[in-house]
């Protein structure tokens, strides 16, 4: 007699998502993120002049790299996730300016760096999350929360390493409101974005 696996949607990105298509992701995710970069996120305000075309906008601060970075987790696992933003580390540091402010082994001494090196383990832990229950808004948006909270442990962690340099980061407490949690906001607007993309394309696709 055979038995039933007790917990099927442990198993659900493996069964229904082809290495082909998770490299796919991996690529997708890539580009994402770095077009992501260069555009920020503005949401439209009132007063709406729809005749004349004039649509008044409001900056949310920030871009919408992280988005990228939280989207690949959540439609193509944690495989692609991390694989897309490894690649992302890679060329950027490589010289290829896909970063904010430019590219190079230099922008290891930049005080965001460690929020880009977080990419990786937070698209992880995003598309790792998003698999282990159905694609739900509550569950999508959890696996995004948590991502996003890795990506700001590394930053975080990171400026205080450039702390005890003293040259770099002067003051960690400052740096930290400037770098999560001044752009939090914005983030958690990703965030909601990003779960509702997420939900609707699971479902499209099946998965």
């Amino acid at each position: 007699m055979g038995t039933v696996c007790p917990c099927p949607l442990l198993n659900l990105h493996q069964s229904l998502v082809s290495p082909l298509d998770k490299l796919l992701w991996a690529v997708i995710g890539l580009l994402l993120t770095i077009v992501g970069t260069f555009v920020q996120v503005s949401l439209p305000v009132p007063p709406w002049n729809w005749s004349s075309g004039e649509i008044q906008s409001l900056s949310l601060g920030v871009t919408y790299q992280i988005g990228a970075v939280l989207l690949v987790g959540c439609l193509g696992g944690k495989s692609a996730g991390a694989l897309s933003q490894i690649a992302y580390l890679i060329l950027g540091l490589g010289g290829l300016q896909i970063f904010a402010y430019g590219g190079g082994l230099s922008y290891l001494k930049e005080p965001t760096f460690g929020y880009l090196a977080g990419f990786i383990p937070g698209a992880w832990i995003c598309g790792h999350l998003a698999f282990q229950k159905e694609a739900r808004l509550e569950f999508l948006a959890s696996s995004c929360l948590g991502g996003l909270a890795v990506i700001h442990l590394m930053g975080l962690i990171y400026l205080g390493l450039l702390a005890l340099v003293g040259s770099l980061v002067q003051n960690w407490w400052s740096a930290a409101l400037e770098y999560s949690i001044q752009p939090l906001p914005g983030q958690l607007v990703l965030v909601c974005l990003v779960t509702v993309i997420s939900a609707v394309l699971r479902r499209i696709l099946f998965y």
